[in-house]
C-alpha cells in the first residue's frame, strides 16, 4: 500500500524510550541537546513580534511565487547590512523552511537515482529529504586534525556521472566547521570541472564564535550555488517559517535555475500572507537575539572548557560557529549505550555521534544555548559518570 521511498524504521530508538522512562519517574532531565531557542529561556521582543502579524495587508490575497517583493527585498537587506553583499531580490526564492528549499532545488537539479554529495558527519535530516526526492546520498568525509577539513580526495572518488550537486553545510552541524576560503575555491574548481551545481546550507553563518562575519556563499558567481537560510536561526524564530534559496552563478544557468524554481514555487505557493509581510520585523529582531544566544554559547563553552581541565580523558573538538560542541570520549560502549546510561544514572541528556553518521564510537554532541546553570550541572554530571 505504501511507497519504498517511505519505507523506514519507525520504531523508537533506545535513547526515547530511556528518556520517557526516565520523565515517567519524575526525575528532572538536564536537557544538553536542546535545539529549540524559544525553549531555551531567552527574552524576545514579544510585543514588536506580534504587531509584525497583524498587518492589515494580510487579508488580500496576492499569490507571488517567489514570495512578496517587500519580503524579498527585507532579505536581500539582510544580507546587505550583515555580510556586505548586494544581491537581487529577483535572485530570491522564498520557502516555509530550508527543508521545503532543499525539496525546491532536489527538484530542480535531480532525475530520480541521481546522486548528491553530503558531508559526513552532518545533520540526519538530509537522508528523509532525500529519500522524499527519490534522489540518493554519496557521502564524503570530513576529517580532523586540529580542525575540520573537507577531504577533496574523497570527494574525488565519489563523483559519477549521476552526481548532479555537492552539499556543505556552513557552518556545519554539528561540528561548527566553516568551509574556508582556499575550500571554497578547490570546490567551485571541482564543480565547474564536473558539471555540478553547489548547494550551501547556511542557517548558522551568524554565529562565528569569533564574532567575525564568515563570507557567504550567496554571492558565488562561479558555478551555479544555491544558498539555503532562514530566521529559524538568524532571528532564533522556528515556528515563523521563513526560509528562502538565493540563486547565483553564471548568468545563463542563474536565469534558466530562476525561471523553473518560480514554476515550483508556484505549484505549491506554501508562504501565507502575514508572515511575509512581517519579515522585515523578524529579520530585525536578530541584532539583539543573536548577541544573547552568543553570550550563552560563549559561556557555554567556556564552562564546558573549565571542566574538561579536570578530565584528561575527554576532549572537546575545535568549534568555529554555531550551536553545538563534539566530545571524543573514551570508547567503553557504543555511544548510544553511554547516552542511555547517561539519562538512566544521571539523568542528563546527550546525542551519541552516530545521530550525526560519525565515523565510529566515542563522540558525544551537546547543546551550547542550554541555560547556563543547567548545563553546567549536567556537564558535571556526565564527566562523573564518564571519568
Amino acid at each position: 500500500m505504501f511507497s519504498d521511498r517511505t519505507n523506514w524504521k519507525l520504531s523508537r530508538n533506545r535513547l526515547t524510550e530511556a528518556l520517557e522512562e526516565v520523565k515517567a519517574s519524575g526525575a528532572r532531565v538536564l536537557d544538553l541537546t536542546l535545539s529549540n531557542p524559544t525553549r531555551a529561556s531567552m527574552q524576545y521582543d514579544e510585543k514588536r513580534i506580534l504587531q509584525s502579524l497583524a498587518s492589515p495587508q494580510s487579508l488580500d490575497y496576492d499569490p507571488q511565487p517567489k514570495g512578496l517583493p517587500s519580503a524579498r527585498a527585507a532579505v536581500a537587506a539582510y544580507y546587505h547590512a550583515q555580510h556586505g553583499l548586494s544581491l537581487d531580490p529577483e535572485n530570491i526564492i522564498l520557502t516555509t523552511s530550508t527543508s521545503e528549499g532543499y525539496s525546491f532545488v532536489f527538484r530542480l537539479l535531480c532525475n530520480p537515482g541521481d546522486e548528491l554529495l553530503v558531508p559526513k558527519p552532518s545533520y540526519p535530516l538530509f537522508e528523509f529529504l532525500a529519500d522524499l526526492q527519490d534522489v540518493k546520498l554519496i557521502p564524503y568525509p570530513l576529517i580532523y586534525d586540529h580542525g575540520w577539513q573537507m577531504d577533496f580526495h574523497s570527494l574525488q572518488k565519489a563523483v559519477t556521472p549521476r552526481t548532479r550537486a555537492v552539499i556543505v553545510v556552513h557552518p556545519n552541524n554539528p561540528t561548527g566547521s566553516f568551509v574556508h576560503t582556499h575550500e571554497g575555491e578547490l570546490l567551485n574548481d571541482f564543480c565547474r570541472k564536473h558539471s555540478l551545481a553547489l548547494i550551501a546550507d547556511e542557517v548558522f553563518l551568524d554565529y562565528s564564535h569569533d564574532r567575525s562575519s564568515p563570507r557567504s556563499f550567496a554571492a558565488n558567481e562561479s558555478v551555479l550555488t544555491f544558498t539555503l537560510s532562514g530566521v529559524s536561526k538568524i532571528s532564533a524564530l522556528p515556528q515563523m517559517k521563513v526560509a528562502w534559496i538565493v540563486i547565483s552563478g553564471p548568468q545563463a544557468e542563474l536565469h534558466a535555475a530562476q525561471a523553473r524554481l518560480e514554476v515550483i514555487a508556484d505549484t505549491y505557493l506554501s508562504m501565507n500572507a502575514p508572515i511575509q509581510w512581517a519579515t522585515s520585523v523578524l529579520l530585525d529582531q536578530r541584532s539583539d537575539i543573536q548577541k544573547k544566544l552568543m553570550n550563552r554559547v560563549l559561556a557555554n563553552l567556556a564552562e564546558l572548557d573549565r571542566h574538561l581541565a579536570r578530565h584528561k580523558t575527554c576532549q572537546r573538538l575545535s568549534i568555529e560557529g554555531g550551536w553545538y560542541a563534539v566530545l571524543r570520549v573514551p570508547v567503553t560502549q557504543t555511544d548510544e549505550e553511554l547516552a542511555v546510561r547517561l539519562l538512566r544514572e544521571k539523568s542528563v541528556s546527550v546525542h551519541p555521534g552516530h545521530f550525526y553518521d560519525f565515523p565510529s564510537d566515542g563522540y558525544l554532541v551537546l547543546s551550547l544555548i542550554t541555560p547556563e546553570a543547567e548545563f553546567a550541572e549536567g556537564i558535571e554530571r556526565m564527566l562523573e559518570l564518564i571519568g
